[in-house]
């Protein structure tokens, strides 16, 4: 066999076997507080994968502020799917051509297969005696929220408060009032939801921690049951959970049928059981019925009855110079 022939032979099994090594395992990078959720999931992923194909697969993940991770993958992070909490974060990546334009069209429910909502963490016993959002705003009430402008856990609670004035029949002058004071008494802005976390039980800052429903399992979990209450209040936002696949490293890999197949999964009657016992909210009705008494009756309002979306939303409160800037600077 000659030199450039065995070169050429050489080259061609490298390649081969980079491909296969990329075609056999998954980057799912996502927001804050949903380690624990796709830990769990990607345990039953990889069992279902390897039962239907007789593949072994690996999944790895990467979490941090929603809009951080974004603007990882943006970068250059090589993630073959991205599960996010706000819209606005797949937006901006479809914008930079990282993942498809019509993502939303590419799975059901408008590729959202979970959502959830904000509730608020007090302290075992709830010695503020905090029920409703009025209650946020009295002084001498301290409380913990993620930066909006680094996290979708952040721009969900301040539109949840927006809304709740809105709900309420206020106008968005009042809303801009009552969130302005809500602000007032926030001692410090958090990265992301885990770091908020962190501020409040490990930290001991503030009496009220405002985050996603689900984070009431990860608290328990990892800090031990009865560390905190879970109040939820008259009313709030529906949050969605959006995915889509990483169309950049799919042409990169050929890992785009896999990224799919784990999308997928996340909104078959496993996956959304999973989702459930995490305490996100399963599209799923018969998912969702089954464990109803883990979601409390709540008055829910969408984005886009008081934002008209959450693109728009984002141009005017959270983008530079926006609302939020507005009153967080002058609070």
């Amino acid at each position: 066999m000659n030199t450039a022939l065995r070169s050429t032979l050489a080259a061609l099994a490298l390649s081969a076997a980079g491909l296969a090594q990329a075609q056999t395992g998954l980057l799912n990078v996502s927001y804050d507080v949903a380690r624990e959720f796709y830990k769990d999931f990607n345990a039953a992923f990889l069992a279902h994968h390897k039962k239907t194909t007789g593949q072994d697969l690996s999944v790895n993940q990467s979490h941090a502020g929603s809009s951080a991770q974004a603007r990882a993958v943006a970068d250059g992070l090589e993630a073959d799917v991205v599960t996010f909490n706000t819209t606005t974060d797949v937006d901006f990546l479809a914008d930079k051509g990282v993942v498809a334009k019509d993502w939303r069209q590419k799975f059901p429910n408008g590729a959202a297969p979970t959502t959830s909502t904000m509730l608020f963490l007090v302290r075992n016993g709830n010695p503020k005696n905090i029920k409703d959002w009025p209650d946020l705003i009295k002084p001498g009430v301290q409380v913990v929220v993620v930066n909006p402008k680094t996290g979708g856990n952040g721009r969900m609670a301040y539109l949840a408060a927006w809304g709740y004035v809105r709900s309420t029949g206020g106008t968005d002058a009042q809303a801009a009032e009552f969130v302005s004071k809500l602000y007032k008494n926030v001692p410090v802005l958090a990265r992301g939801g885990r770091d908020a976390t962190g501020v409040f039980l490990q930290r001991n800052i503030g009496d009220v921690l405002v985050t996603f429903e689900s984070e009431v399992v990860s608290v328990d979990r990892e800090f031990g049951a009865g560390k905190v209450d879970a109040i939820h209040p008259s009313a709030s936002i529906v949050a969605e959970n959006p995915v889509a696949v990483v169309e950049r490293t799919a042409a990169k890999k050929g890992s785009g049928a896999l990224a799919k197949a784990y999308l997928d999964y996340l909104y078959s009657p496993e996956g959304q059981e999973i989702a459930a016992k995490h305490n996100i909210r399963p599209r799923n009705e018969a998912v969702l019925k089954k464990y109803a008494s883990a979601f409390k009756p709540i008055k829910l309002f969408t984005v886009e009855q008081y934002f008209g979306s959450l693109a728009e939303a984002q141009k005017v409160h959270f983008n530079d110079g926006g609302q939020f800037d507005a009153l967080y600077t002058n609070r």
